[in-house]
């Protein structure tokens, strides 16, 4: 048998429909998306791995790899259906297809485009990161929160820091600078993770997200490192010294601007 009929019979042993013309053989992954193998060497053997995608009828052929055996073609088709699957359900997430998360919004993170979050309290979010492990596409859930009362917590820091700041005699683009600062150092102190586990089945994904969704404010207070009549946080201990004197402001780490009002 030659390298496109063993490789033909091992895709329709995994239940992937392939069809061979000439020396192409070509692998649907979905309607505008499928994977061409293009034979180079039927003794060695060898085939260039084409990803295309569909372009009103006509297919747009992007080298990506090269296989030399079979079992090599079969996990490249396999990423590729798990990667589909993976953006499918995305998809779906931030569509909000489905009944089950009707109420949740998600959006794509803006640094990890394989990860989606949600918006369930105030201060707390559901985050889903799809990755492929052993060509079986998989989703990570945790909810994350800052507790309950972190929006209060943040407002106060920044009129306290901004005022402070105003008086010492700081301009606009250092006071942002200190906001950003304080507002990363108050996420580290009260970032909290609840695990909610790995799915491959991404049908009970789904239920699983409607339950976090409805038992999201539980666990927050439950979770929440912030508890009533807790004492003032000293922000200022993140830019330095903060000594007895309210109208003495200054970074530990860089006296520039000492010596600019000086």
């Amino acid at each position: 048998m030659s390298f496109f009929e063993d490789f033909a019979a091992a895709l329709d042993t995994e239940g992937i429909e392939s069809r061979v013309n000439n020396d192409i053989l070509f692998v649907p992954i979905s309607s505008d998306l499928e994977v061409q193998f293009v034979e180079i060497d039927p003794l060695l053997p060898a085939a260039n791995v084409y990803i295309a995608t569909a372009e009103d009828d006509d297919y747009d052929a992007v080298l990506t790899s090269v296989v030399f055996s079979v079992e090599d073609a079969v996990k490249t088709v396999a990423s590729y259906v798990a990667t589909d699957q993976i953006v499918t359900v995305m998809r779906d997430l931030i569509e909000g297809t489905d009944e089950r998360i009707e109420d949740l919004t998600f959006e794509q993170d803006e640094v990890d485009e394989d990860s989606v979050w949600a918006p369930v309290t105030d201060a707390g979010l559901i985050k889903v990161d799809f990755e492929v492990i052993d060509g079986v596409p998989t989703a990570h859930v945790a909810f994350i929160t800052m507790g309950a009362g972190f929006d209060e917590l943040v407002d106060t820091a920044i009129i306290d820091i901004a005022n402070r700041a105003q008086e010492a005699g700081f301009g606009e683009e250092e006071i942002q600078l200190m906001v950003d600062d304080t507002l990363e150092y108050l996420v580290l102190g009260h970032k909290e993770v609840l695990e909610l586990g790995d799915f491959t089945d991404f049908d009970r994904l789904f239920d699983v997200l409607s339950l976090a969704a409805d038992q999201a404010e539980s666990w927050e207070e439950q979770m929440s490192s912030l508890v009533e009549d807790e004492e003032e946080v000293d922000f200022y201990d993140l830019f330095g010294a903060d000594d007895e004197d309210d109208d003495e402001f200054y970074f530990d780490e860089d006296e520039e601007f000492d010596d600019e009002k000086n």
